[in-house]
C-alpha cells in the first residue's frame, strides 16, 4: 500500500511512460471498440486511458488522487475524469462495456473486494492488470549498492494478501468470483530515461520515493551516487532499458 497523495506530476514524467507498456496487450483483448464504453479505473495522469480513445473507444476515467485528475484533464482533454476509488465506485451495475484495472489491485487494501466491484460495473468484459516483475528491482540494486536496507513495504494482512504471480493472481480472482478467467504473463521492456527515473524518486512515487524521502541527508547522497553509478552501467544509447512483467487477466460474460 502506498501514498499516491501530490505525485501527480512526478508520476506523469516517469512511471506513467512504464505503466502504459501494458495497453497493446490490454487492447488486443478488448477486441473492435467501435464506440464501446470503457472504464479505466485508477486511470491516474491519463495516459492508458489516451491510448483506449485512441483506439476508439468511449472512455471514463476514475481517479481518486486529484493532482493525478488535474494533469488528466489537462493533458487528455475531452476524457471524462471522475473522483472514485475502489471498493466503491460511483456507478451503475453493468454501465460500462469494458473495465480496465492496470495495476490497481496490487494497491488496494481488499483486492477481492475490489475485484468483484469491477465485475459489478462491467456488462461485458473487465481486464486487470498486477506487477509480477515491478519497478521494485532496480531500487533494490540501488539501494544495495548504496548500503542501505529498503524498506520491505506495507504488507497486507494473510486474509487479504495474495501471491503476485499468474497462478496466485488466478486464485484470488477465482475467490471473488471471477469465473472462466484467463490469466498470463506479459513482459515488455521501458527504455527509461534517467531523469525519469530520478524524478520517480525524488517526487516520491511508489515504494522508492517514499523510502527515498524519509532518508537524511547523508543517506540521501549516498542513494544518488548509488543510482548514477547503477543508470551509467546499465545506460544504452542514453537511456536503460527495463524488463518488466506483469499477470494480466481477463473475464468475460461473453
Amino acid at each position: 500500500m502506498k501514498d499516491w497523495a501530490g505525485t501527480g506530476r512526478a508520476y506523469a514524467d516517469s512511471y506513467a511512460a512504464l505503466c502504459v507498456g501494458t495497453s497493446g496487450f490490454v487492447l488486443d483483448e478488448l477486441g473492435e471498440a467501435r464506440g464501446r464504453s470503457l472504464l479505466d479505473v485508477g486511470s491516474g495522469t491519463g495516459s492508458l486511458s489516451a491510448a483506449f480513445a485512441g483506439a476508439g473507444w468511449n472512455v471514463t476515467g476514475c481517479e481518486p488522487e486529484p493532482t493525478m485528475r488535474e494533469i488528466a484533464v489537462h493533458e487528455h482533454a475531452g476524457i471524462p475524469v471522475v473522483d472514485g476509488a475502489l471498493p466503491q465506485l460511483p456507478f451503475h451495475d453493468g454501465v460500462f462495456d469494458a473495465v480496465v484495472a492496470n495495476f490497481v489491485l496490487n494497491h488496494v487494501a481488499e483486492p477481492r473486494r475490489a475485484a468483484r466491484e469491477l465485475s459489478r460495473v462491467s456488462a461485458d468484459v473487465v481486464v486487470a492488470t498486477v506487477w509480477t516483475n515491478s519497478p521494485t528491482w532496480l531500487w533494490r540494486e540501488v539501494c544495495d549498492r548504496a548500503g542501505l536496507t529498503p524498506s520491505a513495504g506495507e504488507r497486507l494482512p494473510p486474509e487479504q494478501d495474495f501471491e503476485r504471480t499468474v497462478d496466485g493472481f488466478a486464485r484470488m480472482l477465482d475467490d471473488a468470483g471471477w469465473r472462466g478467467t484467463r490469466v498470463s504473463e506479459i513482459t515488455w521492456t521501458w527504455s527509461a530515461g534517467v531523469e525519469a527515473l530520478w524524478v520517480s524518486a525524488e517526487g516520491g512515487v511508489g515504494g522508492a520515493g517514499q523510502f527515498y524521502r524519509a532518508l537524511d541527508g547523508s543517506n540521501r547522497a549516498a542513494f544518488r551516487a548509488a543510482f548514477d553509478a547503477v543508470c551509467s552501467e546499465r545506460t544504452v544509447d542514453g537511456r536503460v532499458p527495463l524488463e518488466h512483467s506483469a499477470a494480466m487477466a481477463i473475464r468475460s460474460r461473453r
